[in-house]
């Protein structure tokens, strides 16, 4: 079987079960079986697949029609122009997550050696973010599931940032070394667990529970970590977090009921997205 009719046939395939990106979709998935960009499927039509290679791509198909996400598949998610690993054992970073990241390093322009510890680092998409971009940030991340932490530690080495972050496993602070911070940043998990069951099959059945369920009310980390933040912040230190949709006003009530001055920011789409949050006094 050649490219041509391999292509073909997954896309055939895939529009059976998932038909609006279907095309796309099969041509990401064979070029990234076969390591070669889309100019070469496209200019090498008649270019023959091992048998191997066909095993492979169809298995990479049958897997995709059945609802895992594309970049499970591929293992692969770009974030901030930069290219990151990903697996089932983290969460697929998305791109209004780039917005926390923005502001973060709006945030630490001004100061000379930026300390920032990150609670929840998954994939380290926003860690190994702050750091490529702020060359002279020293960032903790931390995050209690070892997997992730290892996945993280790939992206850090890659991306050539590992002798700047520190990657700590702990459940939020317990393990974390009690110094000071310029700035605690997190994306913690925020799905009310009552909401789980009712999310898309490609985000429920596939991304890590542990990285989306967020308590009863989605608001147990949030709660959890500005209780303890003080400890680890320097004075006028900052907390920026991302927010689930209608959570931007009940994280602020949070904060300002622990003495934090808040302020909410909205993405490009116009949602209340961030709440950064600095202490009082």
């Amino acid at each position: 079987m050649n490219i041509k009719e391999a292509l073909f046939e997954g896309i055939s395939l895939l529009r059976k079960a998932c038909p609006d990106n279907a095309e796309t979709d099969a041509r990401v998935l064979l070029c990234r079986l076969l390591c070669k960009d889309t100019v070469f499927v496209y200019t090498h039509p008649d270019y023959e697949l091992h048998e191997i290679e066909q095993k492979k791509y169809f298995s990479m198909i049958k897997k995709k029609a059945e609802g895992m996400p594309l970049n499970y598949l591929t293992n692969l998610r770009e974030f901030m122009s930069l290219d990151f690993r990903v697996n089932e054992d983290v969460l697929i970073p998305r791109h209004e997550t780039e917005f926390l990241v923005e502001e973060v390093i709006k945030y630490c322009k001004d100061i000379e050696i930026p300390s920032i510890l990150e609670i929840g680092t998954g994939s380290g998409c926003i860690a190994v973010s702050l750091a490529y971009y702020m060359e002279s940030a020293r960032i903790t991340a931390a995050d209690i599931s070892q997997k992730a932490l290892r996945t993280a530690s790939v992206n850090a080495l890659s991306n050539k940032v590992s002798n700047r972050i520190k990657f700590i496993r702990s459940d939020i602070f317990k393990n974390v070394p009690l110094d000071k911070y310029d700035v605690i940043v997190s994306n913690p998990p925020y799905i009310p667990t009552p909401d789980i069951a009712s999310l898309d099959r490609q985000v429920k059945d596939y991304e890590p529970l542990i990285a989306l369920d967020g308590g009863e009310d989605g608001l147990y980390f949030y709660t959890q970590i500005i209780k303890f933040s003080k400890n680890y912040l320097k004075p006028r230190g900052l907390i920026v977090f991302e927010v689930g949709i209608n959570q931007s006003g009940r994280v602020s009530q949070l904060m300002r009921s622990n003495s934090f001055k808040t302020n909410v920011l909205k993405d490009l789409q116009g949602i209340e997205r961030i709440v950064a949050g600095r202490i009082i006094g």
